[in-house]
């Protein structure tokens, strides 16, 4: 508890004004103000040394910790039974995003973890994506920053272009409710922009939005392990090194996993998951806030313009095969 009570202390310091700020604009949320806050004061933390065993642990551990907590919001039963119908746009939805991060990491030489964070957090779901990604590829708190950072923007311009552009596009209700929860990153982006439509024309579209929100997150778990045997069979091969359980099978994804087994076979009432829900994203924001004492403010503008053009073209991708699917399926 010594050696990590001040770097935990120094990032929930951080995370409590993020969090109310967040609520106070959740099209930007929580994490994205954990990580400025961290990053301004960053150069200001006197004797860092001090502080570094909290904050690792924090912007490790507790990471780790936000996700399982993510697991008691899904009930698998509810998610799949509700969300079948978008199943084949969000598996395309995803396949294209990862696609295009790998293709375009080469072309412009981008470090890979950066590209896996932003074509994860760009396909599934933002910041829980890149949260769960970040410690089974081994990612340090500068790529994390980066990657939060680029989801962030897109987030921001989705939530407010995207009820103009589905009424310029006269996508019906449900239309819109598929394609804001396959398109835009981030659960609270999404929940702005169908409330913003929900507003506007009456309708219902925020549940579908949700649901099909909820159903990409379960990509979590295959995509998680898919990293995991990807990147213990890289180090055998490279390195000669054994290849354990543990990384082939990171625990906190399992977890996660089983709370949302839970979820679904157990009664639990929606206070306690709505509760477990919300100390998850004071989780994240607490990890974020360690984070962006990590983070080199300047060196992350210097080398923003790839990571920023990359998830340009993710984003891109991900919305136009949205709304060709919807065409092609009679959704439209």
């Amino acid at each position: 508890m010594k050696k990590y009570a001040p770097g935990v202390l120094l990032s929930l310091l951080i995370s409590v004004p993020s969090w109310f700020l967040g609520k106070a604009f959740p099209v930007i949320g929580g994490p994205v103000f954990a990580i400025l806050i961290g990053m301004t004061m960053a150069p200001f933390v006197k004797g860092k040394d001090f502080f570094r065993p909290g904050v690792a642990f924090a912007s490790k551990k507790v990471l780790q910790y936000a996700v399982i907590l993510l697991g008691f919001s899904m009930n698998l039963a509810t998610v799949l039974q509700k969300g079948r119908e978008a199943l084949p746009i969000i598996l395309a939805t995803i396949t294209t995003s990862l696609v295009i991060a790998y293709l375009l990491s080469r072309k412009l030489r981008l470090p890979g973890k950066t590209s896996i964070l932003i074509g994860v957090g760009s396909s599934i779901c933002g910041g829980s994506a890149i949260a769960a990604t970040a410690p089974v590829i081994d990612a340090d708190d500068s790529e994390i920053a980066q990657s939060i950072s680029v989801i962030f923007l897109f987030n921001i311009i989705a939530a407010l272009l995207f009820p103009a552009l589905g009424a310029a596009l006269g996508l019906s209700n449900e239309g819109f409710g598929l394609f804001a929860g396959t398109a835009i990153n981030d659960t609270s982006s999404v929940t702005a922009a169908a409330s913003a439509w929900d507003g506007i024309y009456g309708s219902n579209t925020l549940e579908t939005a949700t649901i099909v929100k909820l159903t990409r997150t379960l990509a979590i778990i295959p995509i998680t392990l898919f990293l995991a045997c990807y990147r213990t069979g890289k180090e055998k091969k490279t390195s000669g090194r054994s290849v354990t359980i543990q990384k082939v099978f990171p625990s906190f994804v399992l977890f996660f996993l089983l709370a949302s087994i839970i979820t679904t076979a157990f009664p639990i009432p929606a206070g306690v998951t709505g509760s477990l829900k919300e100390l998850s994203k004071l989780f994240i924001i607490l990890a974020m806030g360690a984070i962006g004492t990590n983070t080199d403010l300047i060196r992350l503008i210097r080398t923003g313009k790839k990571p920023l053009f990359l998830g340009f073209c993710c984003w891109l991708g991900i919305s136009a095969v949205s709304l060709i699917l919807q065409i092609l399926l009679g959704i439209w």
